[in-house]
């Protein structure tokens, strides 16, 4: 099956490559440019880009994603169809994906499929503690889309957490694409300064009930005391039963993502990479001495890429935020 989709792919994208240069260049320009000149984060595009992706390719179902991501003026689906037409027409010809977008096992994983696997385990573990808790609050949305689709109906309240432009940004395109978000508390916070709670102290979300805080794509971000700080923080505010989604990145991806040509293109928005923990050794102890050190207690994870020779990639993981309990 390989080697047939090679020989169908192969021929298709040398004649399609012209165009495909052309939808690159749209992306690129929306992504990078006027993400800059709106004062947005260019990285959300990269993940609500995937999903996007994910939904057309049939990996993943989100509607949301695909409304949003073409409502957005730092966006080109039209050049995300100009770029990825070969891949998805050889899908359709073989009836299941080839190179792109795929969720391979999580031990074979790339950070080529960073979104299509990183999403599933989230999707995964949001699932497995639904039922259990009365709060969603998703610290640094971004274009997140999960709080739109069949999550409204599991969780009594839900929260979006970020900082004001972007949660400007968003409301205003999830108006623009005809996507109700009346049952979303929006929160305006900064995770780089100390008492961003209590921007959501002062809504209806309630400190007794069990939260799942879904901490997705951000603390790569974020220094080691911003990260640290905000788990402080959440222990102070949440119920000894809540628990902290998140995923931890190795100091190999942090490193790679300061070369000349990301940092350049981060930089573009005033994003830099920061946080990451040495998985290239003993990833298990690592993982579990960051959760202890942090007072939270390791529960269930996931490591993508751990056949790598270097180690994982990310930890996916799921944090008690009373590690006794």
């Amino acid at each position: 099956m390989f080697i047939l989709a090679f020989l169908l792919f192969v021929p298709l994208q040398l004649l399609w490559l012209p165009i495909s240069v052309i939808g690159a260049a749209l992306v690129g320009y929306r992504q990078l440019v006027v993400s800059k000149r709106l004062g947005l984060s260019q990285t959300a595009v990269e993940i609500i880009n995937g999903r996007w992706t994910m939904d057309v390719f049939g990996l993943r179902q989100d509607v949301t994603a695909r409304k949003l991501a073409a409502a957005i003026p730092n966006n080109s689906t039209i050049g995300l169809w100009l770029c990825l037409f070969p891949l998805w027409a050889v899908q359709r010809l073989l009836g299941r994906p080839f190179l792109y977008p795929t969720r391979p096992a999580p031990e074979k994983a790339t950070f080529a499929n960073l979104v299509p696997s990183r999403t599933a385990e989230f999707d995964a573990l949001i699932e497995a503690n639904a039922a259990t808790a009365d709060q969603l609050v998703i610290l640094g949305a971004g274009l997140d889309t999960r709080a739109y689709g069949p999550l409204r109906e599991r969780f009594d309240r839900i929260y979006e957490v970020d900082e004001a432009a972007n949660q400007a940004h968003k409301r205003a395109h999830l108006a623009a694409a005809g996507i109700d978000s009346e049952h979303v508390r929006f929160v305006e916070a900064d995770f780089g300064q100390a008492d961003w709670i209590q921007s959501l102290l002062p809504s209806d979300y309630d400190p007794s009930c069990r939260t799942v805080f879904l901490w997705e794509g951000v603390t790569l971000y974020l220094s080691q005391a911003s990260v640290s700080a905000t788990f402080e923080t959440l222990q102070l505010n949440a119920s000894a039963d809540s628990i902290v989604l998140t995923d931890i990145y190795a100091q190999r991806i942090v490193k790679l993502m300061k070369n000349k040509a990301i940092r350049w293109s981060l930089e573009m928005t005033g994003e830099e990479t920061n946080f990451g923990l040495d998985f290239a050794g003993d990833a298990e102890g690592v993982l579990a001495r960051f959760a202890s050190s942090n007072g939270t207690g390791l529960r269930q994870h996931q490591f993508l890429g751990s056949n790598h020779k270097s180690g994982p990639f990310v930890a996916i993981a799921q944090l008690a935020l009373k590690s006794g309990e």
